[in-house]
């Protein structure tokens, strides 16, 4: 298995997507999809929906616009994720952030994310050794977020990625060397109470993260997009009575990266657009690129949905679905989890189970998340950046 994953990362360096077949798969793929995976465990009970939920120490990640709404002046967490643990014991994802509170306006904020794929064999098509390494990713995030309104904000992440699959790799029919470029995230947030019988909230969110430069693995000619993602949700919450909570989540997700064109045997685009283009082309035209027309691209769109249930902001239980089309992923699975908040610290757990009916490579997925969070001091918090 783990010459798979070499031969999987060999693949990556050669910058083109190999040509599809009329029959073809039109999945999307990007360089460094380690950005995407959800790297805290209380959104993975969710079923990744997160967008729009209330603000925690892990709000840059899903949108840096809300992390002004956190109640703390000042926290972080950690989380940690064994990945692929189906097929391979020695790949993990790690996520640390911190956070800190300028005043009731500003928030600021910086994260870790580092995504470690194990040992691997390098073998030539002779079986021969070309030597071992242990490949990984890094991202180092710088978020700003600022209160606009009292129901209004936004927010800014600058981002720094280091890819190195193979370190200064070298063969008879290409050089490899570690992938780097920045992105930044930009996102909105709006949440309002809503008058009713009962203490409810709705909340709304937009975000587009990696948005960044092509990443190259060997060099200026061979560039694959970062995976540029367009998020929106929603999230209603409304009090059962003075100590039980509900919140309903609900996400929509999309790649804004280049659907990939049916080729014919000789490599000629026989439907759609060829996927070799500038940034803001591939952005903006991942809307209608698709050579199934409007239909495929519908079937771009991947849905979250959960339910957070909390028992006097102390227990939690989440249950949550996500469902990607069969042709574009085919990830369809129901996601679990439970928190517990006490004296500023937090536990979150979340497991992950496949429903398509398969063996899945992300079967019996386990996150854990701690975390702590200091409470506002309402005296120095109050005074906005003008006073």
């Amino acid at each position: 298995m783990k010459y798979l994953i070499a031969a999987i990362s060999l693949f990556s360096f050669a910058g083109s997507v190999v040509a599809q077949t009329v029959t073809g798969s039109s999945v999307i793929t990007s360089s460094a999809p380690f950005l995407t995976i959800t790297p805290d465990a209380r959104h993975a009970g969710l079923g990744e929906a997160g967008v729009a939920s209330s603000a925690d120490a892990n709000a840059t990640y899903w949108n840096p616009g809300k992390l002004v709404h956190i109640n703390s002046t000042y926290g972080g967490s950690l989380s940690y994720t064994p990945w692929l643990g189906k097929i391979v014991n020695d790949m993990d994802i790690a996520y640390l952030s911190g956070f800190y509170k300028l005043n009731r306006e500003e928030a600021v904020a910086v994260s870790l994310k580092y995504f470690n794929m194990g040992e691997v064999f390098f073998r030539d098509i002779n079986n021969l050794s070309l030597g071992d390494y242990n490949p990984r990713d890094v991202a180092i995030d710088a978020t700003y977020s600022r209160l606009l309104s009292e129901n209004f904000s936004v927010g800014l992440t600058g981002r720094y990625i280091y890819s190195n699959l193979t370190g200064q790799f070298n063969s008879t029919t290409f050089d490899a060397k570690p992938g780097q470029s920045v992105a930044v995230d930009a996102g909105v947030f709006y949440t309002k109470p809503l008058q009713s019988a009962r203490l409810s909230q709705l909340s709304l969110g937009a975000v587009i993260s990696n948005i960044g430069a092509k990443i190259s693995y060997s060099d200026d000619n061979n560039t694959n997009f970062l995976p540029v993602n367009l998020r929106i949700g929603s999230a209603f919450k409304t009090e059962l009575d003075p100590f039980n909570t509900i919140t309903f989540l609900l996400d929509f997700n999309k790649l804004m990266v280049p659907t990939p064109p049916i080729r014919d045997e000789q490599g000629n685009i026989i439907d759609g657009r060829d996927d070799d283009r500038a940034l803001l082309s591939g952005m903006f035209g991942s809307f209608t690129d698709a050579p199934g027309g409007f239909e495929e691209e519908l079937k771009e769109i991947t849905t979250s949905v959960g339910v957070e249930y909390w028992y006097n902001a102390v227990f939690a239980g989440r249950l949550g679905y996500f469902n990607e089309a069969k042709e574009k992923g085919n990830r369809k699975y129901l996601t679990i989890g439970l928190g517990f908040r006490k004296n500023n610290f937090g536990l979150d757990v979340a497991y992950l189970a496949p429903t398509n009916g398969r063996e899945n490579a992300l079967a019996e997925t386990i996150r854990f998340t701690l975390m702590m969070q200091i409470p506002e001091v309402p005296s120095a918090l109050n005074e906005s950046v003008t006073d």
